[in-house]
Parts: structure tokens; C-alpha cells; sequence
């Protein structure tokens, strides 16, 4: 049986993520880098309370594109912050903590 860090309770019946997923305010926005190309920005995610690298992951898959994590937010190459959206929703972030621009 796991334990959460964090609350001491097992891991099923811990709720310290759906509290951070709850508090966090997340911007997606576009960004021009070298050559032309276009980046969409996911900043805002706290990667001490959100596992960054799976989010990342699962994004990357379902977007079909490359991307990072760096400095505390994640990058993905192409314009993709309508579908960004769509996905963090469904990973659980309320869709009034995330705005896109």
C-alpha cells in the first residue's frame, strides 16, 4: 500500500493533486522562436504538486508533436492552445483557471 507523502493517507483515498490541479492558474499562449517557428506555452503548473513530465507526455501524444519542459513550463511545437486546453481539462484543471491568449 502507498502513502501520500503530503496528507499521510493511502494513495486511493488521497486528494492532495485534485486540490493543486483545483488552485492552479495556467496561461496558453503562442510564441515566435528561430526560423518562424511557433511554440505553445503552458505556464502557471506548479511541478511540485503536478507530475509536469506525464502531463507533458500525454500532451505530446495526443497533440502528435514535439515538445519540453523547461524553467517550469512546458513547450510545444505548433499551435496547438485550443486543443491544449481540451486536454488539461481532461486531466482534470477546472476550465476557468486556464487562459489562453
Amino acid at each position: 500500500m502507498n502513502i501520500c507523502p503530503k496528507c499521510g493517507l493511502p494513495k486511493e483515498l488521497c486528494v492532495c493533486e485534485t486540490i493543486a490541479k483545483e488552485t492552479q492558474r495556467i496561461k496558453v499562449y503562442l510564441e515566435n522562436k528561430k526560423f518562424g517557428k511557433n511554440y505553445t506555452i503552458i505556464s502557471g503548473i506548479d511541478n511540485k504538486e503536478i507530475d509536469t513530465k506525464k502531463l507533458m507526455k500525454t500532451l505530446k501524444s495526443e497533440l502528435a508533436c514535439g515538445g519540453t519542459d523547461k524553467e517550469g513550463r512546458i513547450e510545444l511545437q505548433g499551435d496547438h492552445r485550443h486543443k491544449v486546453k481540451e486536454v488539461l481539462i481532461r486531466f482534470g484543471f477546472p476550465q476557468n483557471m486556464i487562459e489562453v491568449k
